[in-house]
């Protein structure tokens, strides 16, 4: 991904003939590549499938850095290689299928890895995140000698273009500048989401966050867009927990220099906390917060810890009325909530610009990954200046 301006079309590579015409089959663009759990990605030329008739080409503008991201590249998560990861992404689409009504050339959209049918009983529930009959198409990338290479999180954006299914991206305003509509795909989506639909956060509410970083900075704005009462940020990192105030925190504690359950049974009158969010990915940070929540209160977990368990007193829970409810994405419906959440923004209500907290070009992946590894960083991203590809309309 180069910093000057990238063509709209991008390097078309011809497969095969018909009369009257060439038939495009692939896009040759550059990719960053995991060959090997741990290792720095390689920056490399792929071949990116053209859109089938159900898929939607998108040239990349803005990718983010996701802790998901993170956990797959280090092989705590599994996965097939070669592959190519990054999943919070923004960018403006170059081609569409024959069958796609929704979206044009032209178009600025967010591209999330929520894949769903649409027609299966939860997509009916409006849980799309864990429809039973997603889409499978193979892989769109292939290396230059023909080796498959992975889609991860089926979106594969730490690259220049993706090609993936429509129901993966969300048309946005063109005046939303596409680094911060980036964030929407993933953290701002799942932070906020876990706050407003999987807990349905009540107004005058106290909340805490534990994990300040891109995903408990989200939660604490929910909370903030919630009309809690109380919202308190909790990290061990000094920045974050000053970032969780200009996000909408009333108050932060710092685990490493505070007894966290004093502190938050002084500020809730010795009660506890109504919702406690954990999105720190931690069964330390889990177990925090089940000390954290007061009666009839309400844990979410957010965060994934790669194959952590937690003890748990289970007298004490059914005891004092705890609900523990996981949050996948947010219970994200990202064509309803992706077009809220950019009136939220809009408005002043949710702060995405603010998040970005490093810039990079895709040369520079290996280092907004290090930035993100480092724990200090809100979201890295990974972007490139994109010319509009030309509209059907001429605009």
């Amino acid at each position: 991904m180069s910093e000057g301006v990238l063509p709209a079309t991008g390097n078309l590579i011809p497969e095969g003939s018909q009369p009257g015409g060439t038939v495009l089959s692939t896009v040759r663009i550059e990719a960053a590549v995991c060959r090997s759990f741990t290792e720095p990605l390689a920056i490399e030329e792929v071949e990116l499938r053209v859109p089938d008739a159900d898929e939607v080409r998108v040239r990349i503008a803005a990718c983010a850095v996701c802790h998901s991201d993170l956990t797959y590249l280090r092989g705590a998560w599994g996965g097939r290689l070669p592959a190519v990861y990054g999943h919070e992404a923004a960018g403006v689409v170059e081609d569409v299928g024959a069958d796609v009504a929704e979206v044009e050339p032209g178009d600025h959209v967010v591209v999330t890895l929520i894949r769903f049918c649409g027609r299966c009983p939860m997509c009916r529930r409006g849980l799309p995140v864990f429809c039973e009959r997603p889409p499978t198409p193979s892989s769109p990338l292939t290396s230059l000698d023909g080796e498959e290479v992975h889609q991860g999180l089926r979106t594969a954006a730490f690259a220049e273009c993706v090609t993936v299914h429509s129901s993966q991206v969300v048309p946005v305003p063109d005046d939303i500048p596409l680094e911060s509509a980036a964030l929407l795909a993933c953290g701002v989506l799942t932070g906020v989401g876990a706050v407003l639909n999987t807990a349905a956060v009540e107004a005058g509410s106290t909340v805490g966050v534990v994990g300040a970083g891109g995903v408990g900075l989200n939660a604490v704005q929910g909370a903030a867009v919630a009309g809690a009462a109380l919202v308190v940020g909790i990290d061990l990192v000094e920045s974050k927990l000053r970032a969780a105030r200009a996000f909408g925190a009333t108050d932060v504690v710092n685990a490493r220099e505070q007894d966290v359950a004093d502190a938050v049974l002084g500020l809730t009158g010795g009660r506890g906390l109504d919702y406690v969010f954990v999105t720190a990915a931690s069964a330390a940070a889990v177990e925090q917060g089940l000390e954290l929540v007061g009666k009839a209160g309400t844990v979410v977990l957010v965060g994934m810890p790669a194959g952590a368990t937690v003890a748990i007193q289970p007298e004490k829970i059914a005891d004092r009325g705890v609900r523990i409810i996981g949050s996948k994405m947010g219970s994200a419906r990202p064509h309803v909530d992706i077009p809220g959440l950019v009136e939220l923004y809009r408005r002043g209500s949710l702060k995405l610009d603010e998040l970005v907290s490093g810039r990079y070009a895709l040369a520079d992946v290996n280092d907004a990954v290090a930035a993100a590894q480092a724990g200090d960083a809100l979201r890295p991203v990974v972007t490139a200046r994109v010319s509009a590809a030309p509209r059907p309309d001429g605009r």
